[in-house]
C-alpha cells in the first residue's frame, strides 16, 4: 500500500513538472489589476416580470458573474431618476423603485459579498436633475436658499458667459446656458437642459456630497464609486480646482472607509488625465479602448502596445499609486464587436489582448456573448439574452431591441455548451489572467526585434515568472523569432506554432509563451 501511494505522488510530481510550473492557482488582483464587470441593471435580469431588470434578478446571476472570472461589478446609476438611463438623480439617498427597494439592494451587497464580489455604484455629482428638489427650490427666486446650489447667470451677463465656453470632448456647447422659462436668469447645464449642473464654489454643495459618499459607504455599504464627469466638477478653465476638489474628496471618503475604491471618468489626454490621479487613483483609460480599434482598422499591431507603454510610463512619472482602468467597450460606445466589423475572430483576440495587457480591466454586459449595438445610446444597452425567447423568462422587454436578438446574438444557455462560444473564450482568457501574476502584476516591455507591421508582440515580467505575447492583427500569417529560454506554451488561440525559436502566428492567432530556465 505505501509502495502505491509512493508511486502515485511520484507520478504526480513527474506529471507537474512535465507541464511546466504545475496548474497555477486562480488568484483576485482587485482593484489594482482585478477585472470589473460593467451591469446596466435596465437590461439585466427581470425577477418579477414588469419588462424591466432589477436588483433581485443581479442576485439571480451573480453566479454568472462569478463563473465569468470577475472580481467586482459596477453599476450604472441606480438612483431615482426621470430618465431611462438615470444619470439625472431626484434623490441622493434611495434607489429606484424599477429596481426594488433598498432592502434588495442591501440584499444584493451581502449575496455579492459572499461570493468575494466588490460592487461599485455609480455616484453622478457634476449635476442632478431638474426635478430634484434642491433645483425645484433653486429655480423660486434668486435670495432662495437653494438658489446658489447651482449655477446661475442674469439674462444680461448671459452673453458674456456663453462667449467664454469652449467646445470639449463630451459637449457641444452650443446650448449649456438654459432659459427655465421665467424670463429673467438663465441656469448651466453642461449636458443637457435636464441636467443643471451643481456649484461646487458653495461649501454647502461639497459637505451635500460628502454626505452622500458617508450614506452609501456607511449606511448602505457599497465599495467605492465610479464617478461620473469628473473634469466637470468647475469649469473648464479651472482645471486646479477639479484637481484640489477630488483630492479633498478622496480625503473624506478614505477617513470614512479607508480601503474605498474611487475610478473617475475623465475623458481627454493622457497630459490632461495624469493631474486626477492623486485625487481619483483609479482612471479609465480612454486611449486603450479608441487605440485598440485603430490598431485593427490599420492593421498596425505595435500602435496600441507602444500607447500602453507610453500612457503608463507618462503616469508612472506622476505617482507610483494609480490603477489604470483598461477597457475595451462600455455604455457610452458602439458595442466592441460592431467596432470589429462583426469578425468573431477578432472579438476573441480583442479580449486576449485586453487580459494580458497591464491594468484593471473593465467587461461591459453582454460582451461576453457578443451581443451587438449601435448609437443612439438605447440600443448599445439593449437586454441581456440568457437563453432563447421562449425559455427566457427573465429577458427583460422595456426596449424592443434592434441589435442583439436570437437571429443575431446566441444566446448564453447555448454558448455554454458550446467549446468554441465567446463566453466560453472569455471565461478561459480570464482564467488565464487570474492565474498568472506576470499577465495580472507585472510590467510592460515592448518587443524590439524585427516585426511585420500587423504583429503585436510585448514581454509581461513580475518576480520569477516572466512571458512573452505576441497577437495577429491581420488575416494573413506572419513569423517573428522569440528569445530561446521562451519555450513553454500557456496559451493559444487561432492555433499558432512555436518552432525552436520561431513563433507562427495564423490570422488573429494569439500566443503567450512563458520563460522556463
Amino acid at each position: 500500500m505505501k509502495y502505491q501511494i509512493g508511486l502515485f505522488v511520484t507520478i504526480l510530481v513527474i506529471i507537474w513538472s512535465c507541464s511546466g510550473k504545475g496548474e497555477k492557482e486562480v488568484e483576485n488582483h482587485w482593484p489594482h489589476a482585478g477585472i470589473t464587470y460593467e451591469i446596466f441593471i435596465q437590461s439585466f435580469y427581470d425577477s418579477d416580470g414588469d419588462g424591466i431588470g432589477d436588483f433581485n434578478g443581479v442576485i439571480k446571476k451573480l453566479d454568472h458573474v462569478k463563473e465569468l472570472g470577475a472580481n467586482a461589478i459596477w453599476f450604472m446609476p441606480i438612483m431615482p431618476s426621470p430618465t431611462y438611463h438615470k444619470y439625472d438623480v431626484t434623490d441622493y439617498k434611495d434607489v429606484h423603485p424599477d429596481y426594488g427597494t433598498m432592502d434588495d439592494f442591501k440584499r444584493l451587497l451581502e449575496e455579492a459579498h459572499k461570493r468575494d464580489i466588490k460592487i461599485v455604484i455609480d455616484l453622478i455629482i457634476n449635476h442632478t436633475s431638474t426635478e430634484h428638489p434642491w433645483f425645484q427650490e433653486s429655480q423660486k427666486s434668486r435670495d432662495n436658499p437653494y438658489r446658489d446650489y447651482y449655477v446661475w447667470a442674469q439674462k444680461d451677463t448671459i452673453a458674456d458667459f456663453i462667449n467664454k465656453k469652449t467646445i470639449t470632448l463630451d459637449s457641444d456647447n452650443i446650448r449649456q446656458w438654459h432659459d427655465p422659462g421665467f424670463g429673467e436668469d438663465y441656469y448651466y447645464g453642461f449636458f443637457w437642459g435636464g441636467m443643471p449642473d451643481l456649484n461646487f464654489d458653495n461649501p454647502k454643495v461639497r459637505e451635500e456630497i460628502y454626505e452622500i459618499g458617508r450614506f452609501w459607504l456607511e449606511d448602505i455599504g457599497v465599495d467605492g464609486f465610479r464617478l461620473d464627469a469628473a473634469k466637470h466638477i468647475f469649469p473648464d478653465d479651472r482645471p486646479e480646482d477639479n484637481h484640489a476638489f477630488w483630492k479633498e474628496f478622496r480625503d473624506r471618503m478614505t477617513a470614512i472607509k479607508p480601503d474605498i475604491y474611487l475610478v473617475g471618468e475623465v475623458y481627454d489626454r493622457k497630459e490632461v488625465v495624469a493631474p486626477y490621479l492623486p485625487g481619483l487613483p483609479a482612471l479609465f483609460n480612454f486611449d486603450f479602448h479608441y487605440t485598440l480599434i485603430e490598431a485593427y482598422q490599420k492593421e498596425d499591431g505595435m500602435l496600441l502596445a507602444k500607447k500602453q507603454k507610453e500612457v503608463l510610463d507618462f503616469y508612472l512619472d506622476i505617482t507610483k499609486d494609480f490603477i489604470d482602468a483598461t477597457f475595451s467597450s462600455n455604455h457610452d460606445q458602439p458595442r466592441l464587436l460592431n467596432s470589429l466589423d462583426e469578425n468573431p475572430r477578432k472579438l476573441k483576440q480583442a479580449i486576449n489582448i485586453l487580459m494580458t495587457m497591464p491594468g484593471a480591466p473593465y467587461l461591459y454586459y453582454g460582451e461576453e456573448i457578443g451581443m451587438l449595438g449601435q448609437k443612439p445610446d438605447e440600443h448599445i444597452r439593449e437586454p441581456f439574452l440568457w437563453d432563447i425567447r421562449a425559455n427566457d423568462r427573465g429577458r427583460t422587454t422595456w426596449i424592443e431591441p434592434k441589435y442583439s436578438i436570437d437571429e443575431t446574438v446566441t444566446p448564453l444557455a447555448i454558448q455554454k455548451s458550446m467549446s468554441t462560444s465567446y463566453f466560453n473564450h472569455y471565461k478561459d482568457i480570464i482564467k488565464l489572467r487570474n492565474s498568472n501574476r506576470a499577465l495580472a502584476l507585472g510590467n510592460l516591455e515592448l518587443y524590439e526585434g524585427e516585426l511585420a507591421q500587423p504583429l503585436m508582440a510585448y514581454f509581461r515580467n513580475h518576480k520569477h515568472q516572466e512571458v512573452f505575447v505576441a497577437h495577429n492583427l491581420s488575416d494573413v500569417t506572419h513569423r517573428l523569432e522569440i528569445p530561446e529560454d521562451y519555450n513553454h506554451v500557456i496559451y493559444k488561440y487561432g492555433s499558432p506554432e512555436l518552432e525552436g525559436t520561431t513563433v507562427i502566428l495564423p490570422a488573429y492567432a494569439s500566443i503567450v509563451i512563458e520563460k522556463l530556465d
